[in-house]
């Protein structure tokens, strides 16, 4: 039950000495600050991470072929294989959990020689053929016409979709892309989309110097043939492509005759893994900014159970004088306990409220500079206001208990003698 003069009293009590209460509201404020920040900023790496990894599907692995480092059956050691368009179809027959599997190839690229001609600009850009699914692994953003289609792979059609900085390079600021026509190593293709690369702005150079033209039509007039440069495989939702990853990699070395314990001759990179890894590195830094500044908010909250102990004393004579005109050992252990409560929680809030205005700025900034690689949206969710409210209700009661129980030890007559 709200009492005021109680109230009144811790008040004076805290009053009595400014610069001594002020200095001890100080260890909880900056504790409960630096475990607000750490926790933030630990976010705001998180989703800086998220946010790149967005750039790709989660659930996906990319494969290519590399030499044997094994004979087998009578195939010397060293030798070297293509994976075929055949093999698409196998994995997707053997491994029905498997959502898309996209054969690709590659030529040229950024740092190569110039590949790509319009009128009299040209280019050096890397050239993929790709199938359509290939946007739902590596997601983009389309500014401009279309992707490709499933019927420009079976009417193996001339088509390209460029990226952003492929425009700037060869045409002009007034002109038009759409059905324009580029050549590539002399072949004409009518351009029919523009994209640019999710979540960077267009900023990501290799990307945005890419050019994607339908797999058929790509193997026939670069002459690949049933060749496939590499893949890009994503599992359905439910299922982890990680786990898929041995049956994915046995069914290639049975079908390219090589040999079980081969694991050189298939290169693979998995996303999914290294996404896993990543996410756990960041629980273990979550772990790391809550126990650093839960044991910087407790070396405040000692710091306030030392203070308390000394108001004690201080008011020894007085608590003797209470204890007299009847007041109960639990009204006495209970005002201890709220003045180290009321501290502990307004220089708490004070704390969260600082770090929210930390958070507020660096956000500002983030918006105003533009993307920072890696860091994004530095935030703590209410999850985390919570429970360093309880942090601080657990600490402010033990700061106090300590200090309460001593008050009440001395006895009336005893406390009455002390000068």
């Amino acid at each position: 039950m709200f009492n005021k003069d109680r109230w009144n009293e811790i008040l004076e009590a805290l009053n009595a000495n400014r610069f001594r209460t002020l200095m001890t509201a100080f260890g909880v404020f900056w504790g409960i600050m630096i475990l607000v920040l750490l926790l933030a900023l630990t976010n705001g790496l998180k989703n800086g991470v998220q946010s790149g990894f967005r750039n790709f599907a989660t659930n996906s692995i990319f494969m290519w072929s590399q030499g044997t480092s094994m004979s087998y059956k009578g195939l010397p050691k060293g030798r070297r294989f293509n994976f075929k368009i055949e093999d698409v179809e196998i994995l997707k027959e053997q491994i029905p959990e498997l959502k898309y599997v996209s054969p690709r190839n590659q030529l040229g690229g950024y740092m190569g020689a110039n590949n790509v001609t319009r009128k009299e600009k040209t280019g050096a850009f890397s050239v993929s053929g790709d199938y359509p699914d290939f946007i739902y692994q590596q997601p983009m953003d389309i500014t401009q016409g279309r992707f490709l289609s499933y019927s420009d792979i079976n009417e193996k059609r001339k088509v390209a979709v460029i990226g952003v900085d492929v425009v700037k390079s060869l045409y002009d600021h007034d002109e038009e892309p759409l059905e324009s026509y580029i050549k590539i190593n002399g072949v004409n293709f009518m351009v029919i989309g523009v994209f640019k690369k999710s979540n960077s702005n267009g900023d990501d150079e290799e990307d945005a110097n890419t050019i994607f033209v339908p797999f058929s039509t790509f193997s026939q007039v670069f002459n690949y043939g049933d060749r496939v440069g590499w893949m890009a495989i994503t599992a359905e939702d439910e299922t982890s492509v990680t786990g898929l990853k041995p049956k994915i990699l046995s069914i290639m070395r049975k079908q390219h005759i090589i040999h079980p314990d081969d694991k050189r001759a298939i290169g693979n990179f998995d996303i999914a893994e290294q996404f896993g890894k990543i996410m756990g590195l960041f629980g273990i830094l979550s772990f790391v900014g809550y126990f650093v500044g839960t044991l910087v908010l407790l070396s405040g909250a000692i710091g306030i159970s030392n203070i308390m102990l000394i108001v004690v004393k201080e008011r020894t004579k007085e608590i003797g004088i209470r204890r007299a005109l009847g007041a109960s050992p639990w009204n006495i252990r209970l005002q201890i306990l709220q003045e180290s409560l009321m501290l502990t929680i307004v220089a708490g809030m004070a704390g969260i409220a600082f770090a929210s205005g930390v958070i507020w700025l660096l956000n500002y900034l983030i918006d105003s500079m533009g993307p920072v690689e890696n860091f994004a949206n530095p935030s703590v969710n209410i999850g985390v206001v919570i429970s360093s409210l309880i942090i601080l209700i657990v600490f402010g009661v033990l700061a106090g208990l300590i200090p309460a129980i001593r008050a009440t030890k001395m006895k009336p007559v005893d406390a009455l003698r002390t000068d």
